[in-house]
């Protein structure tokens, strides 16, 4: 029932009955008042409500609906700006059940300076000044590209100088170096007319729109006027500039030029991730290209992402095509967009180079994880450790439990993580035994088993893929009868160990398996063992500790627990109590108080 999963169901199903058949975006909340997850929807009552009428089957799902105390709405008057609102909310919130875009880093654009005599850089900051930018590029080294061609090509100003006309006449600056290399025509004392140096500009504004055919055609013949007024000098230079254009072209044209201004996007997905490429072309030349991966946190529809995506990347690299080529239609409509998925000719070639860099990029991710994660010498322990215990799975996670307890005083449990093959102590876990009365091993490992994995289960977090128990066939049985009552017997594989011949118990059989003593698998379980063993020795000595002083002070006449709580707070022992002097004391519990302690003390020492 969503009653037991979620007790403010009531409250939640109210606001959904308010909720408008609106296009909009919703936000659920946790009970800090976080933001949790976001979503858009084109009738927001009927896709929230869909989260409340029944007990959703995945597992991620019902663990958010378990969660959620508060929802929120903004009403937008279309599909497409409820895409938007909902990439801008996921970027600034982060929640924790949507797609994690595994790609948020600052790029480099190029920006033509609005100034006199426009200076052309590269950046990564983007100001409201009337300048203008160009990209983002992925690609340091496309930009530096880019901006090397254009120096070649046009003897631009690198300088920060004010070249406004009045700072000109005046003649405030000098020719620096730049112009003495060739690599400036010193317009800062007015030896490069302004008209001039607009039409680099413009030609420079060409180049990196892609519009290369247009700059190389207005250059041929810029080339064939000067060679008919003999200044071969000038055109042998335009010609120069011709070639390092049709250089740059051919490398990056690969389709027809007539295809122009279209966007091109492939979308594969997985089990965790899904990974769209984006191409961009103009006159038949990829300008742009990237590639993201999503990383995903609910049972999302591939749809759903590659809209989401098809937003987040248009909106990056300010796309305003009208033509957008793909695999299939997403769940989208973008005003003044047509999507359109190509059979054949050289649209198609498009979109198959496209899917080729995103299986590549998916492969490289793939193997660059593998590389990051793989540790030889773990793993090849491991490997033998599911060999010798006729593992199914690569035990990459192992928990082992152990119990402690004297004559039934202050019972708890100790578990602790290893994680490819090596302690992961912030896993770790005690418990403090809560329905066991009296030494009952076996009654307090059912119980602690039974815990540790019904919070796993309700919060959906990861399962090891072995479990040890710290003991013999009974302290098994009695993990068992939790992990069965759990339904996780065909899921983590359990053994026990009994300490005295290291003896590994399976459940169900009644004979041990023995490992040979300087089996690398036996040393690892006993690792285990031990390490349980000792953070649950430590616990336990703790709690006893505190258990007998907090006794001793009790037998103090006239010395309750809010006192004997104040007492331990500032002197951290018995033995710093006892040693206080009457003014420290006094000036904590009073003056009865302090001297009904040093009596006590007085008289425990006589």
């Amino acid at each position: 029932m969503l009653d037991e999963l979620n007790p403010k169901i009531d409250y939640l199903r109210s606001l959904v009955a308010v909720l408008p058949e609106d296009p909009g975006v919703y936000q659920y909340f946790d009970e800090s008042g976080k933001v949790i997850y976001v979503g858009k929807a084109k009738n927001l009552r009927k896709r929230v409500s869909s989260y409340f009428n029944r007990i959703p089957e995945n597992g991620k799902t019902r663990v958010l609906v378990k969660r959620i105390r508060d929802i929120k709405h903004i009403i937008v008057s279309s599909e497409e700006d409820a895409l938007l609102l909902e990439n801008n909310l996921i970027k600034k919130y982060r929640p924790r059940y949507n797609i994690l875009l595994k790609d948020d880093k600052t790029y480099p654009w190029i920006v033509v300076r609005n100034e006199a005599f426009p200076r052309v850089y590269q950046t990564r900051q983007i100001y409201k000044d009337g300048s203008l930018y160009f990209g983002p590029y992925t690609s340091v080294v496309m930009v530096r590209t880019l901006l090397e061609l254009v120096r070649h090509l046009y003897p631009l100003r690198t300088c920060k100088l004010n070249l406004d006309a009045e700072n000109v006449a005046k003649q405030k600056y000098k020719r620096c170096l730049e112009f003495h290399m060739g690599n400036c025509k010193a317009p800062c004392e007015g030896l490069q007319k302004e008209d001039e140096y607009l039409q680099y500009i413009e030609d420079v504004k060409s180049i990196l729109k892609g519009n290369i055919n247009s700059v190389i055609k207005y250059l041929k013949n810029r080339m064939g006027e000067l060679a008919s007024e003999y200044k071969f000098e000038e055109a042998e230079d335009i010609k120069n500039r011709i070639n390092l254009l049709s250089g740059f072209q051919s490398k990056s044209t690969i389709v027809n030029p007539k295809i122009d201004n279209v966007d091109v996007f492939s979308f594969l997905n997985d089990e965790d991730s899904a990974y769209v490429n984006f191409l961009k072309v103009q006159n038949g030349a990829i300008i742009q290209a990237h590639t993201i991966e999503m990383k995903k946190r609910m049972d999302e529809e591939e749809s759903e992402l590659f809209a989401l995506a098809i937003i987040e990347l248009r909106e990056r690299f300010n796309s305003t095509s009208s033509e957008i080529l793909v695999p299939f239609i997403p769940d989208i409509s973008l005003k003044g967009v047509e999507f359109i998925v190509p059979q054949i000719g050289d649209k198609k070639k498009l979109l198959d180079l496209s899917e080729r860099n995103v299986k590549y990029f998916r492969l490289e991710r793939l193997k660059q994880e593998a590389n990051h994660t793989r540790k030889p010498r773990s793993y090849l322990v491991l490997e033998q450790a599911q060999k010798d215990l006729n593992l199914r799975n690569l035990p990459v996670h192992i928990e082992c439990f152990d119990n402690s307890n004297i004559q039934g005083a202050y019972p708890v449990a100790a578990c602790v993580v290893f994680k490819e093959g090596k302690p992961s102590r912030k896993d770790y876990r005690h418990y403090n035994i809560k329905t066991v009365e009296g030494p009952n091993d076996f009654a307090s490992m059912e119980e602690v088993i039974y815990r540790r994995f019904k919070r796993a289960l309700d919060e959906g977090s990861a399962l090891p893929q072995l479990l040890i128990i710290d003991g013999g066939k009974g302290q098994l049985g009695s993990a068992m009868k939790s992990i069965t009552a759990l339904g996780l017997q065909d899921r983590i594989a359990v053994i026990g160990i009994a300490k005295r011949l290291e003896e590994i118990f399976y459940p169900g059989d009644p004979v041990p398996l023995y490992l040979d003593k300087n089996s690398p698998s036996l040393k690892l379980i006993q690792h285990l063992r031990n390490e349980a063993h000792r953070f649950g020795i430590t616990f336990h000595r703790s709690k006893r500790s505190k258990g007998a002083l907090v006794s001793a002070l009790d037998s103090i006449p006239g010395i309750g627990e809010k006192t004997t709580k104040a007492l331990l707070n500032e002197f951290k022992s018995l033995k710093g109590i006892k040693e206080a002097s009457f003014e420290d004391l006094k000036k904590l519990v009073g003056s009865a108080k302090a001297k009904t302690i040093k009596d006590y003390f007085l008289k425990e020492d006589i």
